[in-house]
C-alpha cells in the first residue's frame, strides 16, 4: 500500500511511487527497512531539510493502530500533528525520468448474428503504446502518455438502470486514477461533507474522455462496425508546486475522430463520422495560508470539438466552459469550527438543435408544463447557469454540527467533462451529534447524530425534506451494529413524470440496519438489511451478507450476495400527446407509468492470493440476476396529485 495525504486527513491511494520494502524477523522481534528514492519524492534545494513524518503499526490480535503522533477519535487533522523529521543534509533534487512502455491485446467473443458481415463471434484488438514521468525542475512534475490502451483494470459492475439518471461508474485506468486528488474542487478544509439529496456536481469526470459510443441515426435493420469508445491519441498531465505554495494541477487530452462502417438490409455500405476530434483540459491551483487555516482554489475545465459530418453538431456539444472558485477558513486557533464555499459558473454552446435537446433532458426538464421558471428556447445556441454551495462544521469534540446550503441553477451543465445528474434545485440541512470516544461498560466506541434537510426547485415546490436519524456502536468483543432511519413527508416530485407536471408523493419512511462480526478472526461476516416504503404497493428492500475467509494469512476469498426488490407504482412508461380534449386535466398529455415489481439477485466474489511480495493473483466475478414486470399500467389523473386512472 502507498499514496499520498491531502486536505490534513484524507488520504489518495492513487500514487503509484517506484520504492523498495523488506522485512526480517529474529530474537528481537520483527523489523522492517523501506528504501524510498528521493526521485519519488518532490522537494526544492536546500541546505538543511525538516519534513514531517509520522508511524503506523497495525497490531491484528489487538485490532490496535499505534501512532508515533495520535489524532484522538473526538479530533480532527493529522499531517498537521506529524512531528518534525530533521538533520537531512547535503543531499539534492535528483533528475526525474520514467517511461513504461507496455503492449496489450483484447479480445471479445459474443453470440453471432447471422448475416452480420462484422461479427463472425470473436474479436481481437492488439495495442502497443508507453508513458513518461518526467520531472520539470524540482517542484513539478509532467505525465504523458502516447497511444495508450486504457483497457479497465478492473471491469464495471453490472447494473440495471430504470431511472432517468445516468450511471456513474468509478474511474479505474491508471493515466486518470493517479494524483486525482488535486482535481478534487470545494471539500478542502472540511473533513467530513454531508448531503441529504444534494446531487453535487462532480467538475471533473474523467471517463468523459475517451467514453463510450454509440451512432445516433444508425438504420434499425442494418448492421454497424465501428470502436466501442473514442481513441485517446495522447494526454499530458502536470501536477506540483509553484510560486512557493500553490498546488496546481493540469491535464489535456485529445481523442481522435472516430468513423464507423454501416451496411442496410440491402448490403449497401458507407461510412460515417462518429465522433468527433475532441480537446479536453482541466486546470486547478490552491493555496493554503497560515498553516492550513484558510484555503483559496481556483479551477477551470474546456471541451472543444471539431466537427467534419454536420449532423453530429446536433446530438454533440461544440463547446463547453466551466469556471470555478473554492476556499474554506477555520473560526478558531484549535481549528473546531470550519467553513467552506464554492461557487462555479458553466457555459456550453451548440446548434439550436443540440441545445434545445439538452434542455429537454433529464438533466434539466425545461419542457415542464407547470414549472414558469424554465422553458424550452428552440433559437438558443448556447446555455448558461450557475451553482454553488456553504457550509458550516464542528468537527472537534465529542459534540460535532453539520451544515449547508447549496444551489444549482437551471442552466447549469458539466457534463461535458463532469457530472451531474439534476439541476434546478435549492438544499439545505442542519445537523449533529454526538460521539463516545471513551469505552464504557457495553461498549467500546459509539456515536448517533441526526439531521434535518429539505429541497426546492426553482418555483418554490418541497421536492425533498424529512429528517435522518443514524448510529454506530462498536462492542467489547469488536462486534459492530449502526443503523439509520428516516421519515419523508408528502411531498411533490418535479421528476418523476420525465418533464410533465408534478407527482404528489405520499410520505415515506426508511430503516436500514447493518451487522459485524470481529474483523480480528480468520472468518468474518458482516450483514445488513433496508427498506423504504409508502405503502403495501409502494415498497422496495433489500438484504445482504458479506464473508471473509483467510484459509492462509496470504490468502482471502470473499462471497457477498445480495438481493434486491422493489413494488412501487411510479415507474414511468411513455407520454402520449392528445389534442381531443380528453387529457386537458394534465396539458393534452396522457402520463402512462406502471406497476413495477422488480426482483434482482447479485453478489460479488473475490479471490486474492499474494503469492509472494512482488507477486498476487486476484480473480474476481460478479454475477447478476433481473427481472422485472409490470402488474398493470395506469395515467395520472391529475398534477400534483396521486390520483391515477386505469
Amino acid at each position: 500500500y502507498d499514496g499520498t495525504l491531502f486536505n490534513d486527513d484524507w488520504d489518495d491511494d492513487t500514487w503509484d511511487g517506484v520504492w523498495e520494502g523488506k522485512v526480517t524477523r529474529d530474537a528481537t522481534g520483527w523489523t522492517a527497512e523501506l528504501r524510498i528514492p528521493y526521485s519519488q519524492l518532490r522537494f526544492v534545494r536546500k541546505n538543511e531539510y525538516v519534513w514531517g513524518i509520522n508511524f503506523r503499526r497495525d497490531i491484528a490480535r489487538k485490532n490496535e493502530f499505534d501512532y508515533i503522533a495520535y489524532t484522538p477519535r473526538d479530533g480532527r487533522g493529522f499531517v498537521s500533528r506529524f512531528p518534525d523529521l530533521v538533520g537531512i543534509e547535503r543531499i539534492e533534487p535528483p533528475r526525474r525520468l520514467e517511461i513504461m512502455p507496455y503492449a496489450t491485446t483484447r479480445a471479445a467473443f459474443t453470440p453471432h448474428t447471422f448475416g452480420n458481415p462484422f461479427n463472425d463471434g470473436s474479436k481481437f484488438d492488439p495495442g502497443f503504446g508507453a508513458d513518461a514521468k518526467i520531472g520539470l525542475g524540482s517542484n513539478l512534475t509532467l505525465n504523458a502518455t502516447v497511444n495508450p490502451d486504457f483497457g479497465q483494470v478492473e471491469v464495471d459492475p453490472a447494473v440495471v438502470n430504470l431511472s432517468d439518471r445516468e450511471t456513474f461508474f468509478n474511474e479505474k485506468r491508471p493515466f486518470f486514477v493517479e494524483g486525482s486528488s488535486i482535481f478534487e474542487f470545494g471539500f478542502g478544509g472540511q473533513s467530513n461533507f454531508w448531503g441529504f439529496n444534494w446531487s453535487g456536481p462532480s467538475f471533473f469526470y474523467s471517463r468523459r474522455v475517451g467514453r463510450s459510443l454509440g451512432l445516433p441515426g444508425a438504420p434499425d435493420k442494418g448492421y454497424v462496425d465501428g470502436p466501442d469508445g473514442a481513441h485517446i491519441l495522447g494526454a499530458v498531465k502536470l501536477t506540483g508546486k509553484v510560486a512557493g505554495s500553490w498546488n496546481v494541477g493540469g491535464l489535456t487530452a485529445v481523442t481522435a475522430r472516430e468513423r464507423a462502417t454501416l451496411q442496410d438490409s440491402l448490403g449497401v455500405r458507407w461510412g460515417r463520422e462518429m465522433e468527433p476530434l475532441a480537446t479536453y483540459g482541466v486546470y486547478r491551483a490552491q493555496k493554503e495560508f497560515d498553516k492550513g487555516r484558510q484555503g483559496l482554489g481556483f479551477m477551470t475545465t474546456f471541451a472543444g470539438r471539431a466537427f467534419d459530418d454536420p449532423t453530429l453538431r446536433d446530438v454533440r456539444n461544440s463547446n463547453s466552459t466551466t469556471l470555478g472558485a473554492d476556499g474554506w477558513i477555520f473560526l478558531d486557533t484549535a481549528k473546531t469550527w470550519v467553513t467552506t464555499a464554492w461557487f462555479a459558473a458553466s457555459r456550453i454552446a451548440g446548434s439550436p438543435a443540440r441545445i434545445t435537446a439538452v434542455q429537454r433532458n433529464s438533466v434539466h426538464y425545461f419542457q415542464r408544463p407547470d414549472a414558469p421558471s424554465v422553458g424550452v428556447d428552440t433559437s438558443a445556441t448556447s446555455l448558461n447557469g450557475m451553482a454553488a454551495r456553504f457550509t458550516l462544521a464542528k468537527q472537534r469534540g465529542n459534540i460535532f454540527v453539520n451544515s449547508a446550503f447549496g444551489v444549482i441553477s437551471p442552466g447549469f451543465d458539466v457534463n461535458d467533462l463532469g457530472f451531474l445528474s439534476r439541476t434546478g434545485y435549492i438544499n439545505m440541512h442542519l445537523g449533529g451529534g454526538r460521539t463516545w470516544s471513551k469505552p464504557g461498560k457495553l461498549f467500546r466506541y459509539a456515536e448517533t447524530g441526526g439531521a434535518l434537510f429539505r429541497n426546492y426547485d426553482w418555483d418554490g415546490n418541497i421536492n425533498w425534506s424529512g429528517g435522518f436519524n443514524f448510529g454506530y456502536v462498536q462492542f467489547h468483543n469488536y462486534y459492530w451494529v449502526n443503523w439509520n432511519v428516516a421519515y419523508n413527508p408528502w411531498t411533490v416530485d418535479n421528476r418523476r413524470t420525465r418533464g410533465g407536471p408534478l407527482l404528489l408523493l405520499p410520505p415515506g419512511y426508511q430503516f436500514g440496519i447493518d451487522l459485524g462480526s470481529d474483523s480480528r478472526k480468520s472468518l468474518t461476516l458482516n450483514t445488513g438489511a433496508f427498506t423504504y416504503f409508502r405503502s403495501s404497493s409502494d415498497v422496495e428492500w433489500s438484504v445482504y451478507l458479506n464473508a471473509q475467509y483467510r484459509p492462509a494469512p496470504n490468502v482471502l476469498v470473499s462471497v457477498g450476495p445480495n438481493l434486491y426488490k422493489q413494488t412501487q407504482p411510479y415507474q414511468y412508461i411513455t407520454a402520449i400527446l392528445d389534442s381531443s380534449g380528453a387529457a386537458v386535466n394534465t396539458f393534452n398529455t396522457h402520463y402512462i407509468f406502471g406497476g413495477l415489481n422488480q426482483t434482482e439477485l447479485s453478489a460479488a466474489i473475490r479471490l486474492n492470493w499474494t503469492y509472494s511480495p512482488t507477486l498476487s493473483l486476484q480473480l474476481y466475478a460478479q454475477p447478476l440476476i433481473s427481472a422485472a414486470r409490470y402488474d398493470y399500467f395506469h395515467e395520472l389523473a391529475q398534477p400534483r396529485s396521486a390520483q391515477f386512472t386505469r
